[in-house]
C-alpha cells in the first residue's frame, strides 16, 4: 500500500533543522520533496567539527534522506523564474526565512496562490508572521532561553541551562509536519482550497512545555526544579547512583511504592509518620531520598534494573545513546534504515501497511539540476 503522502509533491526552501526536519518527516511518509539551496548549499552541510564530512554532514544526510536537490539563485531573474515554476507545479511549500524575506523576493503565500490556487504554503520562524517579535532573530537556542525551557531542568539555584540538543528545532518541525498534514486533510475533504500554515518556534516551544504552562495559566501553579526527580515530585520517581552506575526509577502509585521498598530491603520506611502517605513523603522528600540513596548504593545499577522489572515496576539504569541504540529490542521496531552506507533513524512510529521509509541517502547539493524537469532550472 502507497504511503500517505506518495503523489505530493514539496518544494522546500528550508534549512538547518525546523524547517528540513518537517519535510523529512513528509518525505518519509511518502512526498516527493525537492529541496531548493543556494549555489554554496544548506549550512547544516557543514555541521560536523570533520572538515571531510563539510558538503554531506551527519547531522545534514540524516534528515534530508529521500529528498531531491536543485541549487538555485534566488536573487537571479532566472533563479527566481525557476523557483517560480517548482511552486506552480507543487503542493506544497516549505520555507523559514525570516518573515518578509519570501514576499519581498515574489515567493511568499499571496505570489504562490497567484501561480498555484491549491498550493499549501508554510512558513516556519522564530516567532511568527504576526506581532511586535515577528522580525526578531531567533535560532534554538535563543528561543530556549526566553520561553522559560532553559529554567526548567536542575535544581532551584542552579544558573539556567540550555538543553543539549536543538530541542526546539526538532520539536518545531514535527509540528510543522503536523500542522501541514492537516492542511492536506483540510484539501482532501474539500474544507479549503488553499492553506497557509504559520509555525512559530516560541509557540511550538510554550505548547511543548504545556505541563508547565497549563498549570501556571489555570492555577497559578509555577514549576518548581527538582533535578532528577520525576514530574509527580515523589522521592520514589528519581535517578540513584549505585554500587556501579546510576539507575533511574519511577514508582508513583503506591502498590508501587511498596513493592519498590520491599525489593529494596526497606518496607519499614512506610512505619515512619514522615513517609506513610504520599503527602508525608512529598512533604520529606528529600530525607526519604536519603534513606533510599543508601539502599541503592548496595548494588549494581543492572542488578537493580533487573530486579525491580522483575517485581513490574519502571525502571532503567541510566545509560549513554551509543548504548541506547544498540539496544536488541530497537531492531525489531522498525526504527533505523540502512540507506548508502548510512544507519539512520525512521520517523519513530510503525503502521501495520504503508508505513514511513525512504529508499535513498541525502541529496549532494544541486544532485537533480539536471534531472528535475529542465523548464525548472
Amino acid at each position: 500500500m502507497a504511503r500517505a503522502l506518495e503523489g505530493y509533491n514539496v518544494v522546500d526552501f528550508s534549512h538547518v533543522v525546523a524547517g528540513p526536519l518537517a519535510t523529512h518527516f513528509l518525505a518519509l511518509n511518502g512526498a516527493r520533496v525537492i529541496k531548493v539551496e543556494t549555489p554554496t548549499g544548506d549550512l547544516l552541510r557543514k555541521y560536523s567539527p570533520n572538515r571531510e564530512d563539510w558538503g554531506m554532514a551527519p547531522s545534514f544526510r540524516g534528515i534530508n534522506i529521500g529528498k531531491e536537490s536543485v541549487a538555485l539563485d534566488l536573487k537571479s531573474e532566472g533563479g527566481l523564474a525557476a523557483a517560480r515554476r517548482l511552486v506552480a507545479g507543487a503542493d506544497i511549500v516549505v520555507e523559514n526565512f525570516r518573515p518578509g524575506v519570501m514576499d519581498r523576493l515574489g515567493l511568499g503565500y499571496e505570489a504562490a496562490k497567484a501561480l498555484n490556487p491549491g498550493i499549501i504554503y508554510c512558513s516556519v520562524s522564530g516567532f511568527g508572521q504576526t506581532g511586535d517579535m515577528k522580525d526578531v532573530a531567533a535560532i534554538d537556542q535563543i528561543v530556549q532561553s526566553l520561553s522559560g525551557l532553559m529554567r526548567i531542568s536542575g535544581n532551584e539555584g542552579d544558573p539556567a541551562m540550555r538543553i543539549g540538543f536543538p530541542v526546539v528545532d526538532t520539536y518545531t518541525g514535527l509540528l510543522a509536519a503536523f500542522a501541514i498534514q492537516t492542511a492536506v486533510i483540510q484539501k482532501e475533504r474539500g474544507l479549503v482550497e488553499s492553506q497557509n500554515v504559520d509555525v512559530a518556534m516560541l509557540d511550538a516551544t510554550l505548547v511543548m512545555l504545556s505541563s508547565v504552562v497549563n498549570p501556571l495559566m489555570m492555577a497559578g501553579q509555577k514549576h518548581a526544579r527538582t533535578g532528577n526527580r520525576g514530574f509527580s515530585r515523589a522521592p520514589t520517581a528519581d535517578t540513584f547512583a549505585c554500587r556501579t552506575g546510576e539507575i533511574t526509577v519511577g514508582a508513583v502509585e503506591e502498590h508501587h511504592v511498596e513493592k519498590m521498598l520491599a525489593v529494596l530491603g526497606v518496607s519499614e520506611l512506610l512505619d515512619d509518620p514522615r513517609f506513610a502517605t504520599r503527602i508525608d513523603r512529598l512533604t520529606n522528600a528529600d530525607a526519604m531520598r536519603e534513606k533510599l540513596a543508601r539502599a541503592f548504593e548496595t548494588r549494581d545499577a543492572a542488578e537493580w534494573e533487573r530486579l525491580l522489572r522483575d517485581a513490574g515496576l519502571s525502571a532503567a539504569r541510566v545509560m549513554d545513546v551509543e548504548e541506547a541504540i544498540a539496544m536488541p529490542h530497537l531492531a525489531e521496531r522498525d526504527l533505523f534504515l540502512d540507506i548508502d552506507g548510512d544507519r539512520v533513524l525512521n520517523a519513530g512510529f510503525r503502521l501495520e501497511t504503508g508505513g514511513p521509509g525512504a529508499e535513498q541517502g541525502a541529496p549532494e547539493l544541486g544532485a537533480q539540476n539536471e534531472t528535475i524537469p529542465e523548464e525548472a532550472v
